[in-house]
């Protein structure tokens, strides 16, 4: 009886956790659907705002991209909760051997890009290439990706530059601005620029190779029901309304741009996040001032 009750209440808990991963996808489709106006021909546009909160500098409006990016985070929550529902010391699921399977990978790609020292950052690593992978798929549900708004990426390049600013600033503050004017001086003012152009460069790599991949597909598909409706507009009735050439080559189309594109674009910010953080970190210069900390406080 005991055992029974376990499983049911497992199984319970299993069924609440996929609610979890498909709940929230549901809540903004059907927003999207109840507040998105009818409109006739093609439409390429940003998030759709749904409404704003005033602030004393400069009003916060609150778009489609938020929500479709709490729908994916919610999402991956409830995904890790149920590949690791249940895990025990000796795998007895599937799921659990993927979700083994997923941490080894995590970790064997932050030990060969980054070192054994940054071992720590396999979390974070994981999670910045699957919101960015969910984000991106979402378009194949027809919502707005998050990739494709530029707030929401530069967010993320934004806090990658305070990690990297971070353990640059480990080996001490003045190796980190006697940097700047090497190799000599006369280079500071680009090396500053090069800098700076860290976080801006990766988030204009992702937003913009999503970007271009929604605006394609979409005039891809207006421009091949365009041109059914004028070679087969003459069949009479609904059969010569139905977009006959949107079938096949759109679906193609996304398979590139919706699914190879946004794994890949995905891939590549998780890769350039550990590279820009591994080679930004001197650790001769960490060690050094290390060293220096732990022979002053046995002076002291």
């Amino acid at each position: 009886m005991r055992n029974v009750n376990k499983n049911t209440r497992s199984r319970v808990v299993d069924i609440l956790l996929i609610l979890l991963m498909v709940l929230p996808f549901v809540a903004v489709m059907a927003l999207k659907v109840l507040t998105t106006p009818r409109s006739e021909g093609i439409s390429i546009s940003g998030a759709q705002i749904y409404f704003t909160i005033p602030m004393p500098v400069m009003d916060l409006p609150i778009t489609a991209s938020q929500f479709n990016s709490l729908a994916v985070i919610l999402s991956i929550l409830g995904l890790c909760l149920y590949l690791t529902h249940g895990i025990q010391v000796v795998p007895n699921s599937k799921r659990q051997l993927l979700a083994e399977w997923i941490v080894d990978k995590v970790n064997g790609l932050i030990r060969e890009n980054m070192g054994p020292r940054f071992m720590a950052f396999a979390p974070f690593v994981a999670g910045i290439m699957a919101l960015s992978a969910f984000s991106s798929l979402s378009s194949l549900l027809g919502l707005f990706p998050p990739t494709s708004d530029m707030n929401i990426v530069a967010g993320w390049a934004i806090l990658v530059f305070i990690l990297i600013t971070h353990y640059k600033l480990k080996g001490g503050v003045w190796p980190y601005v006697k940097g700047f004017f090497e190799p000599v001086p006369v280079f500071a003012p680009f090396n500053i620029i090069g800098e700076v152009a860290t976080p801006v460069s990766m988030s204009f790599r992702h937003y913009g190779n999503v970007l271009s991949g929604v605006v394609i597909s979409t005039l891809v598909a207006y421009a091949l029901q365009g041109l059914s409706r004028m070679i087969l507009g003459w069949l009479p009735g609904v059969l010569g309304q139905f977009p006959y050439l949107q079938i096949g080559l759109p679906a193609i189309l996304s398979l590139y741009f919706d699914i190879f594109s946004g794994l890949m674009q995905a891939f590549i910010f998780a890769m350039l996040t550990m590279l820009y953080i591994a080679t930004g970190f001197d650790e001769e210069a960490y060690n050094a001032r290390m060293a220096k900390k732990k022979k002053n406080l046995e002076a002291a």
